[in-house]
């Protein structure tokens, strides 16, 4: 045992390990990604940068950026394994995440033999084909193959929809990514780290990771939060809409955060990159009823639970910003995954680099002193 044997549920306030690839602080609000604010860094960069960074430590130039690009690029193809399962997963109707769990354990069977980089690049770059083909399938739609000519955003709307998307579009896919990218020791990074951390692959991880995110008090719930919304459908009926549920003693989807107890900053950065996106090439009317919706829930939730300071987190503006994409709800999560997959191999290359097994320990409460009877005399 420990000199401190103390049992803290769900790890709560333990700290598991040293990273240098986000900082997360919620008392400040503040969301730091490989020592850049997160503000700076999501609305400016393309997720193969977010990616390089996370995984090298710094910002690639130019011409190390397009080799890294095309690099990723050339592993879009699914194997054939792959499509296969894929193909056979939507004949059983199961669903995205579980179609996406399936399919990461197959990522690697043509780089079998390679370095954990270059199962690194497959991993990240089948993610998007491997949703896209998946829900084309599901839709009994002709899957569409990948461009190589495309970045990595704007080939995963062009696989979903057959149409090359503007460009206010892919900046909101990728400010959306690279928000999402690193979020601290959750409980799907933990989980891969886990992995990792026994010597296992690349792909184990990445899939126990999913795993992990799958489970809905982890991979959160953004598409209720736009519901609402749409069931408030104008700003006349938000204040009744709300302190109806609100007296009801229903949670408010897309309000509060266990970690933020200020403003979560990726609801800032996702509110800026929705307000971008629906300005130039969407509906402004969704855009400025969510707002109105926004301002009144904190409103009302600041009348009805004094104290608790209950603010916009990640999912209100998520929902609002993939809706205006064109995503499908039932695809959210897997595409919360695209982005996070940067941040779970980063945390595995930075665990093999620890070279430590994880390996916590546990309070024994059952009995003591039990004796054996023969099957014959219970």
């Amino acid at each position: 045992m420990s000199d401190d044997p103390t049992f803290k549920p769900g790890l709560e306030g333990v700290v598991a390990a040293e990273t240098e690839l986000s900082s997360v602080d919620g008392q400040k609000g503040e969301l730091i990604i490989a020592g850049f604010p997160l503000e700076e860094l999501a609305a400016n960069a393309r997720f193969e940068e977010v990616c390089y960074l996370l995984w090298h430590g710094e910002l690639p130039d130019q011409p190390t950026l397009k080799t890294f690009r095309t690099t990723m690029a050339s592993y879009r193809e699914l194997p054939a394994a792959t499509f296969s399962l894929l193909a056979e997963a939507a004949k059983h109707g199961a669903s995205p995440m579980d179609a996406l769990r399936m399919a990461t354990g197959t990522f690697d069977l043509d780089v079998a033999g390679e370095s954990d980089m270059v199962k690194a690049k497959a991993i990240t770059a089948r993610v998007p084909p491997a949703i896209a083909t998946y829900w084309r399938l599901l839709n009994d739609r002709e899957v569409i193959p990948p461009r190589h000519d495309l970045s990595r955003s704007s080939n995963y709307l062009y696989m979903l929809t057959g149409e090359v998307p503007g460009p206010e579009t892919v900046r909101g896919l990728e400010t959306y990514l690279n928000t999402v990218s690193d979020h601290g020791l959750n409980a799907s990074t933990f989980a891969a780290r886990v992995i990792i951390a026994t010597e296992s692959d690349m792909v184990s991880a990445v899939t126990g990771a999913i795993g992990a995110l799958k489970g809905p008090l982890h991979g959160g719930a953004p598409g209720p939060a736009l519901d609402m919304v749409f069931e408030i459908g104008s700003a006349d009926r938000a204040e009744t809409f709300i302190r109806e549920k609100l007296d009801r003693g229903e949670r408010l989807m897309g309000f509060g955060h266990r970690v933020y107890k200020v403003r979560d900053p990726r609801a800032d950065v996702l509110a800026r990159a929705a307000e971008r996106m629906y300005r130039a090439e969407g509906d402004m009317a969704l855009y400025e009823l969510a707002k109105h919706v926004e301002a009144t829930a904190i409103r009302l939730l600041d009348e009805c639970k004094p104290g608790r300071n209950l603010r916009t987190n990640v999912e209100f503006y998520t929902a609002l910003l993939l809706h205006g994409i064109g995503l499908d709800t039932p695809i959210f999560t897997p595409t919360f995954a695209m982005g996070r997959v940067a941040g779970w191999i980063g945390h595995c290359f930075e665990q093999q680099r620890n070279g430590r097994l994880i390996r916590p320990e546990s309070a024994y409460i059952g009995q003591k002193g039990r004796q054996w009877v023969p099957i014959e005399q219970r």
